[in-house]
């Protein structure tokens, strides 16, 4: 009984826990222009601040990644996985930490949740269920940001053509590049926050001292997305030659509409084979126990009435 309730407080505790960490990494940033900052800052010095913030000790999230750092393979681990958190749009301070705080949870969980169910069970089974417990619970967390990266991805890249068409008709009107990108940042941020907060990123850094070509290298690797690897080569070869931008934005940006549109036509012609497992699976079953059912019960019946009036 004391046991019971033990595990029963423990489960309550980490679900608490579990979800405090992940309102805290999901929620809405209430100071943008403030975490820009913090990103810029962290920019300047990444390996130097980064290794001694983990050394330091400092608040409880910092000494959280020191200890994970002190793993076999950990320091590796937490450089992946910020470079994620990074290319899903998560830039926050404490983002990494509090990835790392949901990982141990999960981890927690699961495995006092599955030593609860093996408690009578013989030691072979109960160390490979800790086992696969083990990776379970270390590999979702990885899984389910990955996931975040695409979806991320796949907003920017959405986003990507009406936005590079409002940059090249802003351009147009005589602005320079700076106040181009600030402006139609500032006018997607509803729309498309996501690439309007990378443009807003990319206009602070070059407005702090930091080259532009430097500045567009960054927002390529930050996103990994191919056509804002274009994007970037473009810009920055014609500030170079000091071709006009303005009519090469336009012409990019009806290249992307076209390849938006070859996309989504791909994406259609995919879902009839997509559906095909589903009809397999869970439709045709149903059809035929519907259709086939009766006619064997009348079957069954008159097979019945037959050897009974014998």
């Amino acid at each position: 009984m004391l046991t019971s309730l033990f595990l029963f407080l423990i489960t309550g505790v980490t679900l608490s826990l579990l979800l405090w960490t992940g309102f805290e990494l999901f929620r809405a940033r209430e100071d943008p222009l403030g975490d820009r900052l913090e990103e810029l800052q962290s920019h300047a010095l990444v390996n130097t601040s980064r290794v001694a913030r983990r050394k330091s000790g400092g608040t409880l999230f910092d000494r959280l990644l020191y200890l994970v750092s002190l793993v076999p393979a950990g320091e590796d681990w937490l450089r992946g996985s910020e470079k994620l958190l990074r290319q899903a749009g998560m830039r926050r301070r404490n983002s990494l930490a509090l990835y790392v705080l949901i990982t141990v949870l999960l981890l927690l969980i699961l495995v006092g949740a599955m030593a609860a169910l093996q408690r009578n069970n013989p030691p072979s089974s109960w160390i490979g269920a800790m086992a696969a417990v083990l990776i379970i619970g270390f590999m979702l967390p990885r899984m389910m940001l990955q996931r975040m990266v695409k979806r991320y991805r796949r907003r920017l890249q959405e986003a990507l053509p009406d936005t590079v068409d409002l940059l090249g008709i802003v351009l147009g009107t005589g602005l320079a590049l700076d106040q181009a990108m600030s402006r139609v940042s500032d006018e997607m941020q509803f729309l498309y926050p996501e690439l309007a907060n990378e443009f807003a990123t990319v206009v602070m850094q070059v407005r702090a001292g930091q080259e532009r070509a430097k500045a567009f290298d960054q927002l390529v690797r930050r996103t990994g997305v191919e056509d804002i690897k274009s994007l970037a080569a473009m810009i920055v070869q014609s500030e170079k030659f000091g071709t006009s931008l303005s009519q090469a934005l336009n012409v990019y940006a009806d290249a992307l509409r076209t390849r938006r549109r070859l996309r989504a036509e791909a994406a259609v012609g995919k879902a009839g084979v997509k559906m095909l497992f589903p009809i397999v699976i869970f439709i045709l079953p149903v059809l035929f126990v519907i259709t086939l059912v009766p006619a064997i019960i009348n079957t069954l019946r008159d097979l019945k009435l037959l050897t009974t009036g014998r």
